[in-house]
């Protein structure tokens, strides 16, 4: 079977608003804190304390994601990171150690840069209901976007070689994983690629295990390029406002469920 070729398209991703407004919010923070705390001192002709004002730039950065109504995760980090960026500095770490670590995340978690999508891996019982979800459509074309290390593509593509697969990843160390695990299977294509420039008009089913961020840009995106009566299945995040054609809970340890969307 001809493997559906996914065309250059211009829809842009989502907007990388959400990460500068963290970015923006611990600045302010910094700068806030920093504006009264170096005059104050300088005057007294004093050293800055900076655990006490890494720990209040902390405070005003919580408090600002407050205001705003950030995520609590968010709030968290806010809260955290400038008392921990002082308390590690001390530590007198080599500065090439947090570039070879900070590389190594890219590495893995570009996703979660980019597009607020982190690394999420299906499991097995997550497959096997994906196995039994699509055994009965003849001509099954499979399109995993974000297919991490291929956990949900290698076991389909062995069960049904009747079937195409095609997988579309865009971190390099887990897209060269599943290069690596899915390059003996004849009827599975691994890609390189950004899940906003495939084409889904060549599919009749479409699998994402993202996150809450790009539903609704995504539900948009297959409105219009996914062929009537496929079928789209999002593991664990809903797409917002609109009712699931069906909903299929999972028998593992994390109670995953998969939102099922005909379109």
């Amino acid at each position: 079977m001809a493997s559906p070729s996914p065309e250059p398209l211009d829809t842009p991703p989502p907007a990388i608003g959400p990460q500068l407004r963290q970015l923006a919010l611990q600045l302010a923070a910094g700068l806030a804190v920093l504006s009264l705390a170096w005059p104050y001192y300088g005057i007294r002709n004093e050293e800055l304390p900076w655990p006490e004002t890494a720990l209040a730039i902390g405070g005003v950065a919580l408090l600002l994601a407050s205001l705003t109504r950030q995520a609590w995760w968010w709030r968290l980090i806010h809260l955290l990171f400038a008392p921990l960026a002082w308390a590690v500095s001390g530590l007198a770490i080599d500065p090439g150690w947090f570039l070879l670590l900070f590389m190594l995340l890219l590495l893995v978690y570009r996703g979660a840069l980019g597009g607020q999508v982190p690394l999420y891996f299906s499991n097995r019982p997550t497959a096997a209901a994906l196995a039994e979800l699509t055994a009965d459509l003849p001509g099954l074309r499979f399109l995993d976007l974000g297919a991490g290390v291929g956990s949900v593509l290698c076991p389909l593509a062995r069960q049904r070689p009747d079937a195409q697969f095609t997988g579309v990843e865009n971190a390099p160390a887990t897209w060269l994983v599943g290069r690596l695990r899915t390059a003996g299977l004849a009827n599975c294509d691994w890609r390189w690629g950004d899940l906003w420039r495939t084409d889904f008009a060549g599919y009749n089913v479409v699998y994402a295990f993202l996150s809450p961020a790009p539903m609704a840009a995504l539900w948009e995106k297959i409105q219009r390029e996914m062929p009537k009566g496929s079928l789209f299945v999002s593991n664990s995040f809903a797409v917002p406002g609109v009712d699931a054609t069906r909903e299929i809970d999972v028998d593992d340890a994390r109670q995953t469920r998969l939102y099922c969307y005909r379109i």
